[in-house]
């Protein structure tokens, strides 16, 4: 069952100075930072009423958001929605026939688990669904 939107997840080139546009000219509140080695990336995470903004840098010249951001600007890149069961929804989705990037969860950031939906089967959107730890 989906519960809420997580987060919206934004690519940007430089992560400290990104993250002064939310803290210090939007005043959001600051949730930390963290580092998803399997990923390539560095996140830091500000909270707005239930849903958190999710800045996301990459850490390597290979990393996904790398080679996002050498085709398209800084913005938005994914949205996150998060479930209860996450084995469950993904299994539900893919029935459905929903093409997956992620066939199973694995490791996200703030100990949770993730698996990324394909853009071409939710109308271009990169669809991301996790479940807290």
């Amino acid at each position: 069952m989906y519960k809420k939107i997580n987060h919206i997840g934004l690519a940007v080139k430089n992560l400290d100075e990104s993250m002064k546009f939310y803290k210090d000219q939007l005043g959001f509140e600051f949730k930390g930072t963290d580092e998803v080695a399997s990923q390539k990336v560095k996140v830091a995470f500000f909270k707005i009423g239930e849903t958190n903004i999710e800045l996301v840098q990459a850490t390597s010249p290979d990393s996904p958001i790398a080679k996002y951001l050498e085709k398209n600007k800084e913005g938005i890149h994914h949205i996150c929605y998060e479930v209860e069961d996450i084995v469950s929804t993904l299994k539900n989705l893919k029935d459905k026939g929903v093409a997956m990037i992620d066939e199973t969860p694995r490791p996200g950031a703030h100990g949770t688990l993730v698996a990324f939906v394909h853009p071409k089967s939710s109308n271009g959107v990169l669809t991301e669904i996790c479940q807290h730890g």
